[in-house]
């Protein structure tokens, strides 16, 4: 078997696309273009000792292995196999399998400069460490059925939208974990044919709408709210009385906010229909605003347990949990305001469309259409107010940090 048929001189000026051996089962392999250092890469190809096929296991590119470094690896191999080892099943044994939050993590960025916007970042990223929290430490290769309905089971029929999304997000670092070597066999998060028949379907659990609670119901629920001394039970409120989402409430900077023209304007990179959202601010959510100023030493007006942080996702629904409410959701409160304003005034229904940041018209009307109806909103988010204020609510407790 000859040996050492390539010189460091004769590796560098190669340009020709293909392989070049340099003896003993060690190649240079050039793809085209290969004149460049990136477009060289050593291969080490052997027959497999327990049915002779043929395999290919990468040494790296000469950029960051030298000809002497690639035959050392080579020598290496040929040892191996001398003592009937596979070299590419050894080096995939040294491999330490990750936990399913290295491998979360690495996923998320991954694949995060593909998307849209940073809401569905922070989305994964919370989902991944809250309602997945139990899988992290776990080597993705032990996963099972059992730890991911452990997970689903408890929120598939209260929160069956965010439930679903869980599932599909571990299922999908389930996936790359697969292709990446460390998992074998089925993945456990798959729906098809899998968790369908274990769960039942969603469209068997929600309308499409999220429960809300009965609209007169509103204004107690509110003096019940401000009883308590937590930052996300003033942040509800925040959300409930200027009609916001989740995330649209508790990303909510100071910097948004314009105390002299009572107006909140929320960025286009923070909304929904990716469009700049502007809300006349009635007087309680400017003293809420007020309340929080000794509380927020940075930019978020409500801030979780570190100044440079918002609340979590999940702060708002546990507001809601703690109360013993269970049969409304967050959200459910954009629906309590939307049938308010179409049942009990006589607002036009675009006002409530447009103070709910909804899409109103086709692409024609609205490009004919640039008003936003600022000023023409606040006597309705002023109408709001007053039918949310409870008649006896006595004081507000007063906030405690870090609540």
């Amino acid at each position: 078997m000859q040996l050492h048929k390539l010189s460091a001189r004769k590796v560098e000026t190669l340009a020709v696309p293909g392989m070049h051996s340099d003896g003993g089962g060690l190649y240079l392999r050039i793809s085209t273009g290969g004149s460049v250092g990136t477009g060289k890469r050593w291969v080490f190809i052997y027959k497999r000792p327990r049915d002779g096929k043929r395999c290919e296991m990468g040494l790296g590119g000469t950029a960051a292995v030298s000809l002497a470094l690639a035959r050392e690896k080579a020598a290496g191999a040929r040892e191996a196999l001398a003592r009937g080892i596979d070299p590419l099943a050894a080096k995939a044994a040294q491999r330490k399998t990750p936990t399913f939050g290295e491998m979360a993590d690495q996923h998320i960025a991954t694949k995060s400069p593909n998307w849209r916007n940073a809401k569905h970042h922070a989305q994964w990223v919370m989902t991944m460490r809250e309602y997945a929290a139990p899988l992290r430490d776990k080597p993705v290769d032990e996963i099972t059925t059992a730890d991911v309905l452990a997970i689903l089971r408890p929120i598939w029929q209260t929160i069956p939208e965010t439930a679903s999304r869980v599932r599909g997000r571990i299922e999908n670092v389930l996936d790359a974990a697969k292709v990446q070597g460390f998992r074998t066999g089925e993945n456990p998060a798959a729906w098809r044919g899998h968790l369908k028949l274990i769960l039942p379907e969603r469209q068997k659990l929600t309308r499409g709408h999220h429960a809300r609670m009965a609209i007169d119901d509103v204004p107690g629920f509110i003096g019940q709210l401000r009883q308590r001394d937590a930052v996300a039970a003033r942040c509800l409120e925040f959300l409930i009385l200027t009609v916001t989402r989740t995330s649209e409430a508790l990303g909510t900077h100071w910097d948004e906010i314009d105390v002299a023209t009572k107006v909140w304007t929320i960025p286009a990179e923070r909304m929904k229909a990716a469009t700049e959202h502007r809300i006349p601010l009635c007087d309680r959510a400017l003293a809420i605003l007020e309340s929080m100023r000794p509380l927020s030493e940075g930019c978020y007006v409500f801030p979780g347990q570190r100044a440079d942080k918002p609340l979590s996702n999940m702060a708002l629904d546990m507001v809601l949990r703690r109360m013993e409410i269970t049969d409304a959701t967050v959200h459910g409160f954009r629906s309590c305001f939307r049938d308010w304003a179409g049942n009990k005034t006589n607002f036009p229904r675009e006002l409530a469309e447009h103070a709910m940041a909804h899409t109103i018209g086709d692409k024609a009307e609205r490009a004919y259409r640039r008003d936003d109806a600022l000023e023409r909103r606040r006597p309705l988010m002023d109408a709001w107010a007053r039918f949310c204020e409870p008649e006896a609510a006595g004081n507000v407790v007063p906030i405690r940090k870090g609540a």
